[in-house]
């Protein structure tokens, strides 16, 4: 026993591990469970969600849709940082996490119950997310993790399920744990856990197989404003909409598809399968558009906090006052990001062929090579001789005092050589 609560409101993403944690907080705190399902876009469970909560013991089962929110005040200033944790994942799992989070603190005061619940293990990410973000937003609530505690693994999961007769949808023969969202599909389990095994072809469903890829490229063109995008092909579209055609297009092209070796908060190395289509494509649309209107220092210094808010939000630190200031000077910059980005999509890849902004810092007449060009190349002679002096004089100090500097016998400067002494 691990002392007796009253009324616990659990995360519920209609999964195993969800499924299993109604009846498992039953038995081990003599709680009442209400159950909350946050719509962020995924499709595989939300269809009888609601029944199996309440068939699996649920009090009462809540049902919140926050796909818009996702999008607006998640997704699209993620977006605005490039966010890429360690160069490759766009966070999808990570940026939906704080909301639910949001939502959940919110049933447990209406409700007025003395914990919260999720369905998270205790080697992965998602239980610093959940339990960092409670403890922030409502410290006085009590975080209830029945897989960290009772360290079941799949296998004793779906076993103890055929015991309580459960509703769930996993069976034995297919043992993948999958979380979805409007910006990404993450799987985890079985032969994927091998780095050095491909995974199969089964465990897609965003991303079309090989052979169903269109023989001909398809272009796709993406309309920013202010750095959110507001428009495909010429067309307004809401952000959810836009996502999601976003994900259906590119990904029948099998673009978003990564496999990955990530650092996890808890210090361990997992092997990682995603599904991004609309996350990448959005992503190199947004970094393109920056590189035409941001000037050099702003975006060398941008790439630095891009780097930094990418871990804070992986670490499960959105609700800290690092994640709102390093938000707020990524907002800033964003005052030009605006224009259009042209990408073709074809056999995986989504490649950036154009972009314009009434805000481009490229001057066609100083740039070009024609006649028209208004740059002044003889000033180039005087800026070089400034633009060097420094690294000149350091490098003339360095050989004069005979400071190894790594140059080659051929660069060398001659240095002088004392007499031999005599026999």
């Amino acid at each position: 026993m691990n002392g007796k609560l009253e009324h616990v409101v659990l995360a519920y993403s209609g999964g195993l591990d969800t499924s299993v944690a109604i009846p498992w907080i039953r038995e081990h705190y003599g709680a009442e469970v209400t159950t909350l399902t946050v719509n962020v876009g995924q499709e595989g469970e939300l269809g009888d969600a609601l029944e199996r909560a309440r068939a699996n013991g649920a009090r009462e089962a809540l049902f919140v849709d926050a796909r818009e929110t996702l999008a607006e005040e998640f997704l699209f200033p993620a977006l605005k940082a490039n966010c890429l944790y360690q160069g490759t994942y766009p966070l999808s799992t990570a940026l939906a996490r704080p909301l639910i989070v949001r939502h959940l603190v919110n049933a447990a005061l209406r409700h007025k119950a003395d914990a919260v619940a999720h369905g998270c293990t205790g080697k992965g990410n998602d239980q610093v997310r959940f339990d960092l973000g409670v403890q922030t937003l409502a410290p006085h609530l009590r975080v209830v993790a029945p897989v960290r505690e009772w360290n079941m693994n799949r296998a004793d999961e779906i076993a103890y399920a055929a015991e309580h007769r459960l509703r769930i949808h996993v069976k034995p023969e297919s043992p993948y744990s999958v979380d979805e969202n409007l910006w990404g599909r993450s799987i985890e389990g079985g032969v994927l856990e091998d780095p050095g095994s491909p995974p199969p072809e089964e465990v897609f469903q965003w991303t079309g197989h090989p052979d169903l890829w269109p023989r001909e490229p398809e272009e796709v063109t993406v309309g920013f404003v202010r750095g959110t995008p507001e428009r495909l092909d010429g067309r307004s579209l809401a952000p959810v909409p836009l996502i999601q055609e976003l994900n259906r297009r590119a990904g029948a092209h099998g673009v978003g598809r990564i496999d990955h070796v990530e650092d996890r908060v808890v210090g361990i190395k997992s092997r990682e399968t995603y599904e991004c289509p609309a996350a990448l494509v959005l992503v190199a649309a947004h970094q393109s558009l920056e590189s035409l209107v941001l000037s050099r220092d702003v975006l060398s210094f941008k790439s630095m906090v891009e780097r930094r808010y990418s871990e804070v939000v992986y670490d499960g630190l959105w609700y800290s006052p690092l994640r709102e200031a390093l938000s707020a000077f990524v907002e800033d910059t964003q005052s030009t990001v605006t224009g259009e980005v042209r990408l073709r999509l074809f056999q995986g890849s989504a490649r950036v062929v154009g972009r314009s902004s009434p805000y481009s810092l490229l001057s066609h007449r100083l740039a070009t090579y024609g006649r028209d060009s208004t740059f002044r190349q003889d000033a180039s002679e005087g800026f070089i001789h400034l633009f060097g002096l420094a690294p000149k004089l350091a490098y003339a100090k360095r050989r004069a005092s005979g400071t190894p500097s790594g140059e080659g016998e051929e660069t060398a400067a001659p240095r002088a050589v004392s007499p031999a002494t005599p026999p």
